[in-house]
């Protein structure tokens, strides 16, 4: 089992994007729709911007989005891979005007760049990396042509592409994700097909499942997940918590709020 990627201090960026107007309009797919509060929000993602800055993350801010209710997760609009980015194809056709902001980012920073293109779709959270095995969820938004297309550009860099049914959650980063020592983890009723991956530890709550790698023994996790903190402490991590309630009425996590430039 190989960890996962750990930006050295002197790496440390992430690009966030500060919510929509309409983001309580974003899309829902497998939970029912509750009312958001958007002031609620705003206060809620500076308060994620500062955990991440307490904990010595640079933070580089895409350009807004006011008009696309989901573009405040930037994950899904551009994919980090070492000193590559790779632009997105989201499966989501409302959603495709998201990657023109996240590229330019990008693009500022000197990283080079690739895309997927469609037929293919792809969402950035749908792909989980633990060391250079990158599993890929096919689920709604995520379709073979575009896994395909991933492990095209990926394999050269001897990268392994696996995919993973994903049919009871959005993406596959909201079933799982993975501690800094490479144990994916996740909610077992959210998950397809647990043997997938090398090693998987079950956590007790829907909301336990999303952790931002901070360094090899810091976390960061939703504070709406008492049980599963508890559990990832008892491992010897130190965890940060932030409450994101707002996001997670739109199938939101904390992994989808950041991208880390590693």
């Amino acid at each position: 089992m190989e960890p996962v990627a750990v930006p050295q201090p002197s790496q440390r960026r992430a690009l966030v994007r500060r919510p929509a107007r309409n983001l309580a309009e974003g899309l829902l797919t497998h939970i029912e729709r509750t009312e958001v509060d958007p002031a609620l929000a705003e206060t809620q993602w500076r308060g994620y911007v500062a955990a991440l800055e307490a904990e010595g993350w640079e933070t580089v801010e895409v350009e807004p989005a006011p008009e696309l209710p989901d573009s405040v997760f930037i994950e899904d609009a551009v994919i980090m891979f070492g000193d590559l980015a790779v632009v997105a194809s989201p499966g989501a056709e409302t959603r495709r005007g998201e990657t023109a902001g996240a590229e330019a980012a990008v693009a500022r920073l000197g990283i080079p760049l690739q895309h997927l293109d469609l037929p293919g779709t792809l969402d950035g959270g749908d792909v989980l990396k633990v060391g250079r095995t990158v599993y890929v969820g096919r689920s709604l938004r995520t379709n073979d042509e575009g896994i395909e297309a991933l492990r095209g550009i990926l394999a050269p860099r001897g990268y392994t592409v696996v995919a993973v049914p994903i049919s009871r959650a959005l993406h596959l980063k909201t079933a799982v994700t993975a501690l800094p020592d490479g144990t994916v983890i996740g909610f077992p009723p959210l998950v397809d097909d647990p043997s997938v991956f090398e090693t998987f530890l079950p956590v007790p709550e829907a909301h336990g499942t999303a952790v931002v790698v901070l360094d090899d023994r810091t976390v960061l996790m939703s504070s709406a997940a008492p049980l599963s903190a508890g559990l990832f402490a008892q491992r010897g991590y130190r965890v940060v918590t932030v409450d994101i309630s707002e996001f997670e009425k739109l199938e939101g996590c904390v992994t989808c709020l950041s991208v880390r430039v590693r």
